[in-house]
């Protein structure tokens, strides 16, 4: 009973068919997007063997989430979700059909590469923000973090996979049938959401245009265990984002082993799986804010840990525990924005935690990257871990209503106007007039 209880908190797979469907859906796309990322790096590699190139790819993939992600939050909350959702997905699906169909013809430019990956890119954006409102609409409220954690799991399993899988089908039928198997992934996520049901906003819809956008930056501005958890989520990737500087740490301290630079990657993604995996206690707890704060803590200490080890085994295990500490912070954080913030504004605050989530790792990884061009890779990861641990300790002593059970009352109303829906300071709870959780 005990370990049933520590495991992953599969209540919403057995309460919910719909949200079954939905989950596997999502899942088998989440696979195919990872095949498509390392397909589309293969090929612009392949074709250009320029460095330039290759970060173009990344170019293309985050910059129409972070422009065109406000205002297309601002659009999903004035239409049903669903509609939206089932839009995106096609939209995307077609894309992948041009690439497989640019991959079976060959010498098409990279620029057109590109272009596709961008359009793709913007159709997720879309998407992102309807796919937020699914958890808390479809499911219990002492459920919805339990269906964020299965969501969190199958989408790193797929991180792992997705590449690996790629690899496998680019050696045997190559860059076609890679995309194209991308284009089946998305029929099935377009058959999971078709059976939702119609999602319209819930007390009121978005004006339109800026005003929309504009009211949905107030709540974030307004709102403090909202802006709290964002702006946590910012120190923990600007300020210690490591990834950049895993290849002059190997250099530096374990001789340019390109074995060990592969496990620094691996060992992230292992302890954010382990962590979703046995997050049962933490979905039950109900005290997702005191969790987030000390697990982003804990992965800016584990991130300087490793940067003080000269011992690969041990290096590892700091990076296990990092990445353990970030699976659990991510999960504590969306719960947190999902359920304190208004269903009729949770498609304009779910594209700006999008936006925050492409925009911190690679303004991070730039901050990692300038400080070591300054010291070294061991003292900006030492650094980047301490002012993480710094910044998130400065969140938690500004913000009160984080150490409480933040995230577990029920959302303030929206008004058209952008009611930030502020909690009571003194006890960081619900106010009276505030209207119960969908």
């Amino acid at each position: 009973m005990r370990l049933r209880h520590g495991l992953l908190d599969v209540r919403p797979l057995r309460t919910s068919p719909v949200f079954r469907r939905l989950l596997i859906g999502r899942t088998v796309s989440t696979l195919g997007g990872f095949m498509t990322m390392v397909t589309v790096m293969y090929q612009v590699w392949d074709t250009t063997h320029s460095a330039v190139w290759s970060g173009a790819v990344g170019l293309a993939q985050a910059l129409p989430m972070i422009g065109f992600g406000l205002v297309a939050g601002a659009w999903v909350d004035r239409a049903d979700r669903r509609r939206v959702y089932l839009l995106a997905t096609v939209g995307q699906a077609a894309c992948s059909l041009l690439l497989a169909a640019q991959g079976f013809t060959g010498h098409v430019p990279v620029a057109v590469v590109l272009a596709l990956v961008a359009v793709q890119a913007s159709f997720g954006a879309l998407g992102a923000p309807a796919a937020g409102v699914f958890v808390p609409r479809l499911l219990p409220k002492d459920q919805v973090a339990a269906g964020l954690a299965l969501n969190q799991v199958t989408g790193q399993a797929m991180m792992l996979l997705g590449p690996a899988v790629a690899g496998v089908v680019l050696g045997w039928w190559g860059i076609g049938v890679c995309y194209l198997l991308d284009a089946v992934s998305f029929g099935l996520s377009f058959y999971g959401a078709f059976g939702l049901p119609a999602l319209p906003p819930e007390g009121g819809k978005s004006r339109p245009g800026v005003h929309g956008v504009l009211d949905g930056l107030r709540f974030l501005t307004g709102h403090r265990v909202v802006r709290g958890a964002l702006l946590t989520d910012l120190a923990a990737t600007v300020l210690a984002m490591p990834t950049s500087l895993f290849p002059l740490v190997n250099a530096e301290r374990f001789g340019g082993d390109p074995h060990t630079l592969g496990l620094f990657l691996s060992a992230l993604a292992v302890g954010g799986v382990a962590a979703s995996a046995f997050s049962g206690p933490v979905t039950r707890l109900a005290r997702p804010g005191p969790v987030m704060l000390c697990a982003s803590g804990t992965w800016g200490v584990g991130l300087a840990l490793f940067g003080v080890t000269t011992n690969a085994w041990a290096g590892l295990g700091m990076l296990v525990l990092a990445g353990a500490a970030d699976a659990v912070a991510v999960l504590s954080r969306t719960t947190i924005v999902q359920t304190r913030t208004p269903d009729a504004l949770l498609g304009r605050v779910t594209a700006a935690e999008t936006i925050v989530g492409q925009a911190g790792p690679h303004l991070g990884n730039l901050r990692a990257g300038m400080v070591a061009g300054w010291s070294s890779g061991a003292a900006a990861l030492v650094t980047g871990g301490l002012l993480c641990l710094l910044a998130v300790t400065g969140v938690a002593a500004t913000t009160p209503e984080l150490r409480g059970r933040a995230g577990t009352e029920d959302p303030a109303p929206a008004t058209g106007e952008g009611d930030p829906g502020e909690p009571s300071p003194a006890t960081g709870a619900a106010g009276p007039e505030e209207a119960p959780a969908a």
